[in-house]
């Protein structure tokens, strides 16, 4: 763990070429199926406490892939994401947000606090973060390294759509990991 002292105050823009935003989830409650969202966008605010930042993000949701064509057109169907139709709900967003709340420094490991809406409904969510430290680049920049995971509710966003299994349990996990490997570009 790198102490967050070591970025620089200012704003800092997710590179989303050197980044993932990625998801784990269970399907027949035995196999973890993974997925990522192929377009998104972020920033940073490092204040001088770097614990007084603050981080921004937005995700497209119809960029949903897991390499399976029907399955990622399932996803963004009405039974999940609804893509399609959310724009035009009111409240309703084609695009998943994130507004951090806060950081707290957990005796050398830190947590990130922030409110995360997907399909119009917000919830208060909380990441293990990892800071994985600074570095200049070949082309005259500065670039940081950030690691960080949750474990979200599907029923806590309107995401309740299922099948019972015969052998009991459900088709698709109600529990997903969120796993996000951030770099950032000092502005």
């Amino acid at each position: 763990m790198t102490d967050l002292s070591a970025l620089t105050p200012g704003t800092w823009n997710v590179d989303t070429a050197h980044s993932t935003v990625g998801f784990v989830a269970r399907h027949l409650m035995i196999t973890k199926v993974r997925g990522r969202f192929a377009d998104f966008s972020g920033s940073l605010e490092i204040a001088a406490d770097p614990l007084q930042s603050h981080v921004e993000a937005t995700v497209d949701l119809a960029s949903i892939t897991t390499g399976d064509d029907g399955r990622d057109a399932h996803l963004r169907s009405a039974d999940f994401f609804d893509v399609d139709a959310s724009a035009g709900r009111p409240g309703g967003s084609s695009t998943m947000s994130f507004v951090s709340t806060g950081i707290k420094d957990d005796h050398g490991d830190y947590v990130l606090f922030g409110d995360l809406t997907v399909n119009g409904v917000t919830r208060q969510v909380q990441f293990e973060l990892e800071f994985d430290g600074v570095s200049p680049d070949p082309w005259g920049g500065t670039r940081a390294a950030f690691s960080a995971t949750t474990e979200i509710s599907r029923k806590d966003f309107g995401l309740g759509w299922n099948v019972a299994l015969e052998t009991g349990g459900v088709l698709v996990s109600d529990k997903v990991k969120v796993e996000l490997d951030i770099q950032a570009v000092k502005a």
